[in-house]
């Protein structure tokens, strides 16, 4: 169950009114504090056969990308609760050479296949500077033999290290490639689907086909769904770093996402993602000058008892937020806690989708995993078979 902590909360007083111990609400939860708990803070609450119960993922699919420098002990608390890792990421050059992630890692591949999860490789056209570069796109989608060359090199790649599939994030495409992009997507998905690798491709949030903007119009939600095995919906970011304060991704918008593109692709195509992180501004927010800061969930929290201030939880957005004075500054956060992504696991079954993928596991959530998974650590497991592409990747 989820509690919602109430004035003059204890963690005593929650155990006595639900047989709970202390010691396992303050583990679930990660508690920093246990003297201290702010009025509004959701914890996960289970019994001592807890991690024997199904989660809210159970029968779906469930990834998260991780960098090759996240740490150890933290990917390690995610991986029971995934059936795959995805490495952030490998790039390529304008020759069509595969260029690995800067830091070394085999390590983490090893520890997800010890642990019964799959890795897999994520390819992004990243400049020397580490941003998405569209003229990178433009000139492999519109050469062929460039196509050829990194394409080859990315099933060798796979084959020697271990990776069981592919996800293709593609970002700021242009309008004028979209549909060369999709068709490269179904070149690599023909190259790569008959040695057993499924290929999956990101997808900035859109509302409509009419959609206006630098990150949506070289995008085509139909033709990916054709060509890819499965698509994911980069369903965050409303409230962004430069952005507004606001819920980073609220329900309200992340299902109107959702329901555009089940007019365009069936729901077994569908992965939605999920943030696992939350944004601090300061204010009054200047638009162009105001930078929030990145933050994880669990350390929301933390601010919110530092500062003895209590969390509200938005109705619409369903998403946590509270306000705090520091320094003379007045700030605003909004996170994920227990309930928001529970939520968005609803939407997940409300509709049907294959499942979700987090944006990203650097940061500690552990209330999160356990929320969604039961521990497996050290088994080896398959989901049920809901879709073609699950069927395949059992098959892994």
């Amino acid at each position: 169950m989820i509690y919602v902590v109430k004035s003059g909360d204890t963690l005593q007083k929650i155990s006595g009114e639900t047989g709970v111990s202390v010691q396992k609400i303050a583990a679930d939860n990660q508690l920093k504090y246990r003297d201290r708990l702010a009025p509004g803070q959701a914890l996960l609450l289970r019994g001592t056969d807890g991690d024997k119960e199904q989660g809210m993922g159970a029968g779906f699919l469930t990834g998260g990308y991780a960098y090759p420098f996240i740490d150890p002990p933290v990917l390690e608390e995610a991986l029971p609760a995934l059936d795959e890792v995805l490495v952030f990421s490998y790039g390529f050059t304008f020759a069509g050479d595969l260029v690995p992630p800067r830091q070394e890692e085999r390590w983490m591949l090893e520890r997800a296949q010890s642990m019964g999860v799959r890795p897999w490789m994520v390819l992004t056209p990243f400049s020397s500077e580490g941003a998405f570069n569209n003229q990178l796109i433009r000139a492999l989608v519109e050469n062929s033999g460039m196509q050829e060359r990194l394409i080859g090199q990315i099933l060798s790649g796979m084959k020697e290290k271990g990776y069981r599939g592919l996800d293709i994030d593609f970002e700021y495409i242009l309008p004028g490639n979209r549909e060369q992009y999709a068709q490269f997507v179904g070149k690599v998905k023909e190259k790569l689907g008959p040695e057993g690798f499924p290929v999956t491709a990101a997808a900035a949030p859109k509302t409509s086909g009419q959609q206006k903007g630098i990150l949506v119009e070289g995008v085509d939600y139909a033709l990916l769904a054709e060509h890819a095995d499965a698509v994911f919906l980069m369903t965050y970011e409303w409230g962004y770093t430069y952005g507004p304060p606001m819920a980073v991704a609220p329900l309200d918008k992340v299902r109107e996402v959702v329901e555009y593109a089940l007019t365009q692709m069936p729901p077994e195509k569908i992965l939605l993602g999920i943030p696992n992180y939350g944004y601090d501004w300061t204010l009054p927010y200047e638009r162009g000058i105001t930078r929030a800061k990145t933050i994880g969930n669990e350390e929301a929290v933390e601010i919110a008892v530092e500062n003895g201030v209590s969390i509200e939880y938005a109705s619409v957005s369903e998403s946590p937020w509270f306000t705090y004075r520091k320094n003379g500054m007045e700030h605003v956060v909004w996170f994920e806690d227990v309930r928001s992504i529970r939520a968005k696991w609803n939407l997940v079954r409300e509709y049907g989708l294959s499942g979700a993928r987090y944006w990203n596991l650097m940061r500690p959530f552990r209330a999160n995993w356990l929320l969604i998974g039961p521990a497996k650590r050290g088994q080896g497991w398959k989901i049920p078979c809901r879709s073609p592409w699950k069927a395949r990747a059992e098959w892994m």
